[in-house]
């Protein structure tokens, strides 16, 4: 395994927490929903809502996780849930996405809690990866959204 190194990002990263996440939005093929902005970066993910760290290797980027808490009442149990997670191509099969997943774990242990995601059904890669880990997928569960005209019609 390469040596990278972890960090919590801080400002001053926005473009590469953009550029990181705009290259995640085209390998999921949804870069036409891709509309982040280094001020919503500055806004949104360095306080306590939305996490963000990222991996470096001799300074130069090569990684992003973004995660928050969400809470499972019916189980009384605070929730890891990894929002994004992206390696560029030239670093992977080198261990970081187990180093990120092994990071967030330790850190949903010591909240007594779980680790939750969702990955793009035509995503093998990272499905197979996610098993590997010790996932399991859960079929069960339907994701829905509100969001737009309808999130405005409903309000």
């Amino acid at each position: 395994m390469s040596d990278f190194t972890l960090r919590k990002a801080m400002p001053g990263d926005e473009s590469i927490i953009q550029a990181l996440l705009k290259e995640l939005a085209e390998y999921e093929k949804l870069q036409d929903r891709f509309h982040l902005t280094q001020s919503a970066i500055t806004r949104d993910m360095f306080g306590d809502a939305c996490h963000c760290e990222l991996a470096f290797q001799d300074d130069i980027p090569a990684g992003i996780v973004t995660w928050f808490w969400t809470y499972k009442s019916f189980r009384a149990v605070r929730g890891l849930f990894v929002e994004d997670l992206y390696v560029k191509p030239e670093f992977r099969g080198r261990g970081l996405g187990s180093r990120f997943f092994a990071h967030l774990a330790a850190r949903a242990r010591q909240a007594n809690g779980f680790m939750e995601w969702q990955v793009l059904d035509w995503n093998t890669p990272s499905i197979e990866f996610y098993k590997s880990l010790g996932a399991g997928l859960s079929p069960e569960w339907i994701t829905c959204r509100l969001e737009g005209e309808a999130l405005e019609k409903l309000s």
